[in-house]
């Protein structure tokens, strides 16, 4: 019988008729060699645990920027019991389905955190999922959260739209524009669309308030900024900043350029980051001084 709202000849590939039930014929695309329909461990493999009480096991992807920007900002402002090692997690090797990794997260997603010295003692804590970590973190140090209800319910809301969004731009619009292994208008047109209109959600609030949150910075910035601020800053999926013509969202350049100048963004920009210049390269770190001599650029020169 045919379809005639979706007859096959129309589809892509054309011919193309769902099955009765899915099967994993997935094939090609950037991550094709790690996905997977199934969870748990591949592999054996302990995680390595440094000397500070915050181990987070990362790389530098947006979602991984948030927490090890986060980190950083806290140093920045006295809190000297935030000192962390911060482990490479290569996500293309699979490394992040090894078992230790995935006792962390059993979602076998970067980043993780173990807490060894969590607040009223005890054993350790794990957290997973950024948006958890950054709200963790800011009610262990009491540092960018709000506390009045109405700063703190704006910052919130703000930290759950990021996370709600960003799945249509890089799972959406960016797999589709770079990472699929064929060009489908339809799938690109509706993504970008999407993404545009998340950039103009964020031009309108940034036009009547400083930060996510108004007059504050918070834990809202550190989540959009290493999304959104990256692809204001024409840094992400390619040429994607002319194909959105990001340089239109005035207000949205403006607060990427205010967040993207404190020195604890900068910093937590460089942690776990192992693409781009070798100097804004920090594969692990594990010491504040690891900023100044182990590089990717210094340590070529060794």
């Amino acid at each position: 019988m045919t379809d005639e709202k979706f007859p096959p000849e129309k589809n892509f590939p054309a011919g193309y008729v769902p099955p009765k039930v899915w099967t994993n014929t997935a094939t090609g695309g950037a991550f094709a060699s790690i996905n997977r329909p199934i969870a748990g461990p591949t592999h054996e493999k302990e995680l390595p645990v440094g000397r500070h009480p915050l181990q987070l096991y990362s790389l530098g992807t947006p979602n991984g920027v948030k927490v090890t920007v986060m980190l950083e900002e806290l140093l920045e402002a006295g809190h000297s019991d935030a000192e962390y090692d911060a482990w490479l997690i290569k996500i293309g090797e699979g490394q992040q389905f090894g078992s230790g990794f995935v006792e962390v997260n059993p979602n076998s997603k970067i980043p993780a955190l173990m807490d060894r010295a969590p607040k009223g003692g005890g054993e350790p804590v794990r957290v997973f999922e950024s948006a958890s970590i950054l709200f963790y973190l800011a009610e262990k140090f009491g540092a960018f959260l709000p506390t009045d209800p109405r700063g703190r319910t704006e910052t919130m809301n703000w930290l759950f739209w990021q996370m709600g969004s960003a799945p249509f731009l890089g799972g959406g619009f960016g797999h589709f524009y770079v990472y699929a292994p064929m060009k489908i208008e339809y799938a690109i047109n509706r993504y970008a669309m999407e993404v545009k209109r998340q950039m103009d959600v964020l031009d309108r609030h940034l036009a009547d308030n400083e930060y996510m949150a108004g007059a504050e910075y918070t834990i809202a910035d550190m989540a959009i900024w290493p999304w959104y601020g990256r692809l204001a800053a024409s840094g992400a999926y390619e040429d994607a900043g002319d194909f959105l013509e990001v340089e239109k969202y005035e207000h949205v350049q403006r607060w990427r350029k205010l967040v993207g100048a404190r020195p604890a963004a900068e910093r937590g920009s460089m942690v776990n980051r192992t693409f781009g210049d070798p100097a804004k390269q920090l594969h692990e770190r594990h010491d504040a001084s690891d900023f100044e001599t182990k590089t990717q650029d210094k340590l070529a020169q060794e």
